[in-house]
């Protein structure tokens, strides 16, 4: 294997992909590094309507598939291995993975972010068990059972329309009194006659032996315990940031990038949901991994002498 390289990309969701297009478009001897399957959480979508120019609905294993083949076809290259190290010494960086050192002039930190939990008792004990963050990897074991779906953003949401489809038996629990999702999916889930939406409503507890049971639940009205067969949690996300040790951040964690993507660190730069950025779309992370792969080729050809003046 190769360790010397113009470019590096840590995390192959759709920022890291868009990247490693960019960057190797950009004849820059470009490598993505991805622990898991390349797409991130695009991989968790069932069904994408809004993406400019893509006739949908589509699936996110199917985009990023198409990505990712895109990217090879520019040239990028793709090695599976978790990156557990990143610094910056004599003007480069090295990179530490599973499958050893790699150097490079640029590296992008397309991460992403993992979802939150809600840490209350059973969450940990029942994952796995009928506690799910993934709707469309987990909804069909449920199938016309009861589930309870938790938070108020875009993800909630979504997974809920999803769920839908498998069960009339859904039940939204956010805990204010509106969702803070985008308009058209909190109004597609307000009129869907199977999901029952209850705002100001907290999980207290998630119940079961060997599976879920039931869950504790809090509103109004009090404490109260219902039986659901799986619980399904959105809400929220923790950024994927430790690799940027020395680069600034917000209070959240998330990695603070200028305009040209670029970080605290000269030739690091943070694209996609582990950027602090105040909307967070598949198309806003395309949009940044570009930029970023365009800056970092800009910042080579400075560190070379050769910018364009």
């Amino acid at each position: 294997m190769d360790t010397e390289y113009d470019l590096l990309v840590i995390g192959g969701g759709a920022a890291g992909l868009a990247a490693a297009q960019y960057g190797a478009r950009a004849n820059r001897r470009t490598l993505l590094v991805e622990a898991m399957a390349a797409g991130g959480q695009a991989l968790l979508i069932d069904a994408l309507e809004n993406y400019p120019g893509v006739k949908g609905p589509v699936s996110g294993y199917d985009i990023s598939e198409t990505m990712r083949v895109q990217a090879e076809s520019f040239g990028a290259l793709f090695l599976t291995a978790g990156a557990t190290a990143l610094a910056k010494e004599d003007g480069a960086f090295r990179v530490t993975t599973d499958e050893g050192e790699l150097r490079a002039r640029a590296v992008i930190l397309a991460t992403g972010a993992q979802h939150r939990h809600i840490d209350v008792p059973g969450e940990e004990e029942l994952a796995g068990r009928g506690v799910s963050y993934c709707a469309t990897c987990d909804g069909p074991f449920f199938k016309n059972r009861r589930m309870l779906v938790v938070g108020g953003g875009d993800a909630a949401c979504d997974e809920a329309s999803f769920l839908s489809k498998l069960s009339d038996k859904i039940v939204l629990a956010h805990r204010r009194d509106r969702f803070r999702a985008q308009a058209s999916l909190a109004e597609r889930v307000l009129k869907d006659p199977r999901i029952e939406v209850r705002f100001g409503t907290v999980v207290k507890e998630i119940r079961g032996g060997k599976k879920v049971e039931s869950v504790l639940l809090a509103g109004a009205q009090g404490e109260y315990e219902e039986s659901f067969d799986a619980v399904f949690v959105f809400v929220g996300s923790i950024p994927q940031s430790e690799l940027a040790e020395g680069a600034r951040k917000d209070e959240a964690g998330y990695v603070l990038a200028d305009d040209r993507m670029a970080t605290s660190v000269p030739g690091l730069f943070a694209a996609g949901d582990v950027r602090a950025s105040p909307f967070r779309q598949l198309i806003t992370a395309a949009s940044d991994g570009a930029i970023a792969a365009h800056s970092a080729s800009q910042y080579i050809d400075e560190i070379e002498g050769a910018a364009y003046v």
